[in-house]
């Protein structure tokens, strides 16, 4: 094994990994491991290249940055307490392996197949064999502490969870930056250098951010919001992901009624989702899922083969925003589009419906709050924008095969009237 490796990053530039210093060779032998190469084939995004077309960058490539991020904080933290360091193989091994749980196209296989990344990255670095024996090596508590950093809603005053898994963690710190950089859009600049300069410990011990720092703070949770609004939350990303659904539905539907070929990993992956072994979660990332996506495409039956084709060769359902129409008229243009699929072929629960989109805005527990050197605070009780920043963001969408847009569109203005 090398000495040193060095990964050329868009966003941080040069990230050297030193095997000469104990936490960083545990990192370097952690990324070498095969559920951490699988990360390469998991697309950081999702479906959202399907509108944003640079969108291809993996979970590898973010889980690296974040622990490039943590190994900065890290080092601004010893700075003010020197026993901070006693943290550092519990807080770089956090940092590489929080997304180690994804399922194929990231957040999308959450919605559509009912799975949880976070229990399953803490399954993960307790009992796959290959990285549990990894951080053993090093410390034999590692992976129970690592682990319940991933799923824990209880630690409080908490440092390493205030950087692992906060409203402003190095994750978020990361992402927002990489995600802004490879869709293309300006709004996840976030000053890192600024916050991590800005970074100190409060009376409880936990992380808190100094006055100087509040507005880039503050910076932050816009970008967040923006973030989002244009992005996560994208109308094609919302489409996508229905249409995903879908194809998962007819699946368990159809399941004991038409020969459908499913290879035996994504089977379990579908119908036993909770009680995946190790061997077929490793076995599934975003290859496997859109070979199978190719198969049903040219394989199966209406309208399972209409709706993989949609996706692959992104010619969509469309969505129109209903959101500021209340719920009876909501409910009334749904009829009028279950009407026209019916009237022209589709199935309408298939094909039409209404899709719920939220944001959940800002949260206050366990982050960051903010110390002068005299008193304690919350953000939210010093800045006003971050207290507006805290409501949440609903919005619906109407979704309906594209050749009736003009007739749906002409409808909601009627019902706007």
């Amino acid at each position: 094994m090398d000495k040193k490796r060095i990964f050329h990053d868009p966003i941080h530039k040069e990230i050297i990994i030193d095997s000469e210093k104990p936490e960083e060779l545990m990192i370097m032998q952690l990324i070498d491991t095969l559920a951490f190469q699988r990360l390469r084939r998991i697309k950081q995004l999702g479906a959202a290249s399907l509108v944003f077309h640079g969108a291809e960058s993996s979970r590898f490539t973010h889980s690296i940055g974040v622990f490039c991020v943590a190994r900065k904080i890290y080092r601004r933290l010893i700075e003010k307490n020197p026993k901070f360091s006693e943290n550092k193989f519990i807080l770089f091994g956090a940092a590489l392996l929080h997304d180690l749980g994804h399922g194929p196209l990231s957040h999308t296989s959450e919605v559509v197949l009912s799975h949880d990344h976070e229990n399953w990255s803490k399954n993960l670095v307790k009992n796959y064999s290959p990285i549990n024996s990894i951080l053993k090596n090093f410390d034999s508590e590692l992976p129970n502490q690592i682990g319940n950093l991933f799923t824990s809603q209880n630690l409080f005053s908490n440092p390493l969870k205030t950087l692992i898994s906060s409203e402003i963690d190095c994750d978020r710190l990361d992402y927002l930056l990489r995600d802004s950089y490879n869709t293309g859009t300006k709004y996840g600049l976030v000053d890192l250098e600024r916050i991590i300069s800005a970074l100190t410990f409060s009376p409880d011990g936990n992380i808190a951010i100094t006055p100087k720092g509040v507005i880039a703070i503050e910076h932050f949770l816009v970008l967040r919001n923006m973030m989002y609004r244009t992005i996560y939350n994208h109308r094609i990303n919302e489409i996508s992901t229905w249409i995903l659904e879908k194809i998962i539905f007819i699946i368990k539907r159809y399941s004991t009624k038409k020969n459908i070929w499913i290879d035996e990993s994504m089977r379990r992956w579908i119908f036993n989702t909770k009680n995946l072994e190790v061997k077929d979660f490793l076995a599934n990332d975003d290859i496997v899922f859109y070979f199978h996506l190719m198969k049903w495409k040219s394989e199966s039956f209406e309208p399972l083969e209409s709706l993989c084709k949609m996706f692959i060769d992104r010619n969509l359902l469309k969505a129109s925003d209903i959101s500021s129409l209340n719920e009876l008229k909501r409910l009334e243009i749904l009829a009028f589009a279950q009407n026209k699929c019916r009237l022209n072929s589709y199935d309408s629960e298939i094909f039409c419906g209404i899709k719920q989109r939220s944001f959940k805005g800002f949260k206050a527990n366990n982050s960051l709050r903010i110390w002068d050197g005299k008193y304690q605070n919350s953000l939210e009780n010093k800045s006003k924008l971050i207290k507006a920043l805290m409501s949440p963001n609903n919005s619906s969408l109407i979704i309906y095969p594209g050749e009736f847009r003009k007739d749906i569109e002409d409808k909601i203005e009627k019902i706007k009237r």
